[in-house]
């Protein structure tokens, strides 16, 4: 035996540890289609894109490393909640659409379109975590700073 063929017989038996496919790679073959014939096929587009959505979770927490900041679990209820904002729509045009413009939004997250703050404001801290609740900030103040304020910034 020559050594050239006992490397050849060692590439055949030898094969390499598969990796596990990537998010992004299977969202490429994902696609809205482009009308639903009835409300329950949008509907049930509508779950197989939450679906998707949840699948990507994982994915999507170690890409902007946010293991620290929010769990999966809320990240999912996240999601279900922006799907459930539109719950009252019922024309099955319009919800194809809204599915395009989550899939977007989804393939520009996977993607890496978008930076860690972008994740965190919207989806983590959400619209309401921006405002400042200042009822609990007037409880340590003493009467007159109250008045003061009360009298000079009203």
């Amino acid at each position: 035996m020559t050594l050239v063929t006992t490397l050849k017989r060692a590439l055949i038996h030898f094969q390499p540890e598969r990796k596990k496919p990537r998010m992004a790679h299977m969202l490429k073959n994902f696609r809205v289609p482009p009308n639903s014939a009835s409300l329950e096929e949008a509907r049930s587009r509508t779950f197989e894109f939450l679906r998707t959505c949840c699948r990507s979770i994982p994915h999507v927490m170690d890409i902007y490393n946010l293991h620290d900041v929010v769990s999966p679990s809320q990240l999912r209820s996240a999601a279900a909640s922006e799907l459930r904002k539109n719950a009252s729509v019922t024309n099955p045009k319009v919800i194809d659409m809204l599915l395009f413009k989550g899939m977007e939004e989804l393939m520009n997250i996977v993607n890496q379109s978008k930076q860690r703050h972008h994740i965190v404001g919207k989806y983590v801290v959400g619209n309401q975590g921006l405002v400042q609740d200042l009822a609990a900030k007037d409880q340590d103040k003493s009467n007159f700073l109250k008045n003061f304020y009360s009298s000079n910034y009203s």
